[in-house]
């Protein structure tokens, strides 16, 4: 008989504490937080990694990760790892940043940080409403979306069309990497932790601006289960907002 192969273990990342984070149930923050943790260990930037988390429901990102953090104003995110990378150009620098955070009162922040190509890595989180502050309408929420302040459904007419990020910021010629993914299922963590990958690896490379944009669920704020809110993740956020690459320099798209 074949010699037994030995298993393969699953263990913490070396990029992430060992405290229990503070999300809720179902929401999949944690999930996006480790895959950024693995990039960072499997490219061997822990050391030199620093992280910026504003406003938020990771407004504590800061005790999750076993890196250099920097707290930033509600928004201001891009402007504090610009600061920071133009210092300290050596450093591996990036943003943790929720929708209602870079998408509404950071999204100067976020254009003019892109559109001067500043070499830092932004992971965008878009679950299309506010979940730290209790469920309010983000420029992300679907037409029709309830929340706490648009209980009939956000009206297009009143409040605007959603805000697609990465197809607004591909049209840059500072965004060396513009891609949405999700981490709903097994096949799309996979992808999404390539994409995180590969930002950082532009950014090592002094490509310039990326961009990570990952759909997740916020079940506390939805008014859903766990296992409903990955359903309506899959029949409402994605056929809105595609997954794929918008913009990478090096693949000429």
């Amino acid at each position: 008989m074949p010699a037994e192969k030995n298993p393969v273990l699953f263990e913490r990342t070396t990029a992430l504490t060992n405290r229990s984070n503070s999300y809720c149930p179902g929401c999949l923050h944690g999930i996006a937080q480790r895959l950024v943790a693995e990039s960072l260990d499997k490219l061997g930037l822990v050391e030199t990694a620093v992280g910026v988390s504003p406003v938020g429901c990771a407004v504590i990102a800061y005790e999750f990760y076993n890196c250099d953090m920097v707290q930033a104003a509600h928004g201001r995110a891009p402007a504090v790892a610009t600061g920071l990378k133009r210092t300290c150009p050596d450093n591996t620098v990036f943003t943790y940043q929720g929708d209602g955070d870079l998408a509404a009162i950071g999204m100067a922040e976020t254009v003019h940080a892109a559109t001067r190509g500043e070499n830092i890595t932004v992971i965008f989180i878009n679950n299309a409403i506010y979940g730290m502050t209790g469920g309010q309408m983000a420029p992300t929420t679907l037409p029709g979306q309830v929340t706490q302040t648009s209980p009939f459904g956000r009206d297009v007419h009143a409040a605007g069309n959603p805000i697609r990020v990465c197809e607004m910021l591909s049209s840059l010629d500072g965004v060396a990497l513009a891609q949405r993914v999700s981490v709903d299922t097994p096949s799309n963590v996979r992808k999404a932790a390539k994409a995180i990958r590969k930002a950082f690896e532009y950014q090592t490379e002094g490509l310039g601006f990326t961009l990570v944009e990952i759909l997740t669920t916020c079940p506390t704020n939805w008014g859903q289960t766990p296992q409903s809110a990955l359903g309506w993740l899959q029949e409402n956020l994605i056929p809105y907002y595609p997954l794929g690459v918008y913009r990478d320099i090096k693949a000429g798209e």
